[in-house]
């Protein structure tokens, strides 16, 4: 039996010919390509592979570089599945776009104290919004994608793991290219989906820069029975809520990531659990298991025994991200409440029908659930908006919006089972501060021994003030 499995060997196997010389192996090519391919006259194994279409493909997948997901192949693969029903923007969509934003900014300016956010607006096509938000995909999938090769290497038992050493650069493109269809594939679906920028809960766009993509727009009204200009308004309303908070709130952005990504550093794989888990499962099949047979095969995969299990760690960090983003969005759905009021007669159910979106795994929930293995729904959703509502109309908006000041004042997950108290221990903490203002009025805090005032009397031997002793009269 051959030491060189998979055929892999000289170009000329017959032993005689190799002793007399004709087989000898070309140093060019130690693996005998060039027999396949008409002899070493073409050139080495990779000239001959680059010169042929599917070849080259694979050779350029292979040369990635880039990071752990090829985002070459993710951005290729994704427009691919948008090519057949994609719609470039017209003049009239940029248009129509900023008009919207520009009024419902207008609008927002009479129900929160944050300032517009927005710099510039766009209209884009669904290929727009893939190739503006890959920078933003990058930064926030890239870690995750190492963690998780990370983790699977350190679970290889030490002889597979040494086995695997020199193929180690290999195995790393090779997970770039699975990383890359799989998000790409992902992002594909998303962008057939989404309607602004903002609509995965994330700042996905360039700073300063509000987007709505018309042709979801279009699909998002479909069966709404409602004026185009009512629903474009009334998204324009939740993007330009989105970029208020985004904008001026300066450490919100970076606490949503951080929240993903202390999710992907507590990924571990258990490779005794795994083994164990997999005996269960294959046990346990009628039969036996046979790799053979492809149902079999996708029974074990279906069982979840080669899923990471669920770490303390990352159920805080998952707790932390739901009600990061359910403060996010339930603020946003406040605000844009408060400005359509009367100004849009179909509010009410165009914001029934978003809700409806999220809860049945809208654009978000699949979104972190494909690319970061994250099963996220609104449940804290409506707790969130119960407090945003209940603090504007019992100490007005200026306070409602004051919260977002420092991370350390936001409603925890805690405080989301009873916003009710919540919102009520802030009417206590503002009648606290107020009395504090008023008993410290004229005092100096400072502690700066050299200021103006006058300066301390002295004690005398006596215990009197000014050291002259007693008087009497």
């Amino acid at each position: 039996m051959s030491d060189l499995p998979f055929g892999f060997g000289p170009a000329d196997r017959d032993p005689q010919r190799r002793d007399q010389g004709g087989g000898g192996q070309d140093p060019a090519d130690p693996f005998g390509f060039g027999a396949l391919f008409g002899g070493a006259g073409g050139g080495s194994p990779e000239d001959l592979l680059g010169k042929m279409p599917l070849f080259a493909e694979l050779q350029k997948l292979m040369t990635w570089s880039g990071g752990p997901v090829n985002w070459d192949l993710a951005r290729q693969g994704a427009i691919s599945q948008l090519a057949a029903g994609h719609q470039p923007t017209s003049a009239a969509e940029q248009a129509q776009v900023a008009e919207a934003l520009r009024l419902a900014d207008l609008w927002l300016d009479q129900v929160t104290e944050l300032p517009s956010g927005i710099e510039r607006t766009v209209a884009w096509s669904r290929v727009d919004w893939l190739e503006q938000t890959l920078p933003a995909w990058g930064a926030l999938v890239d870690p995750l994608a190492e963690r998780v090769v990370a983790a699977m290497t350190s679970a290889l038992p030490a002889e597979a793991a040494a086995m695997a050493g020199p193929l180690s650069g290999v195995m790393g493109r090779m997970g770039g290219v699975m990383f890359g269809a799989q998000v790409g594939q992902a992002l594909g679906k998303l962008a057939d989906e989404v309607v602004t920028s903002t609509d995965v809960g994330l700042p996905l766009a360039p700073a300063g820069t509000a987007a709505l993509v018309p042709q979801n727009v279009d699909a998002f009204r479909e069966g709404l029975d409602r004026p185009a200009e009512e629903v474009r308004l009334f998204l324009a309303l939740r993007e330009a809520a989105h970029h208020r908070l985004f904008a001026h709130v300066p450490w919100l952005r970076q606490q949503l990531t951080d929240a993903v990504h202390a999710y992907a550093r507590g990924i571990h794989v258990d490779a005794d659990a795994i083994q164990r888990g997999l005996e269960d499962a294959m046990g346990g099949m009628e039969g036996g298991f046979d790799p053979q047979d492809p149902d079999k095969l996708q029974q074990l995969l279906g069982s979840g025994v080669l899923e990471p299990a669920e770490t303390p760690e990352q159920k805080s960090a998952l707790r932390r991200l739901e009600t990061l983003l359910a403060l996010v969005e339930g603020w946003v759905d406040v605000v844009v409440a408060e400005a359509a009021g009367q100004r849009l007669p179909g509010h009410g159910a165009l914001a029934e029908t978003m809700r409806r979106r999220r809860a049945s795994g809208g654009p978000a929930e699949q979104t972190f659930a494909t690319l970061v293995g994250l099963e996220l729904r609104p449940r804290r959703l409506r707790d969130a908006a119960a407090v945003w509502g209940a603090m504007a109309a019992q100490h007005g908006t200026e306070a409602r919006d004051q919260l977002w000041s420092h991370p350390d004042l936001l409603p925890t997950a805690d405080d989301l089972d009873e916003p009710l108290d919540f919102v009520g221990r802030q009417g206590r903490r503002s009648e606290e501060e107020d009395e504090f203002d008023r008993l410290t009025a004229g005092l100096d805090l400072s502690g700066d021994a050299s200021g103006d005032g006058p300066a301390p009397e002295e004690e005398g031997p006596d215990g009197d003030r000014d050291g002259r002793g007693p008087q009497v009269g």
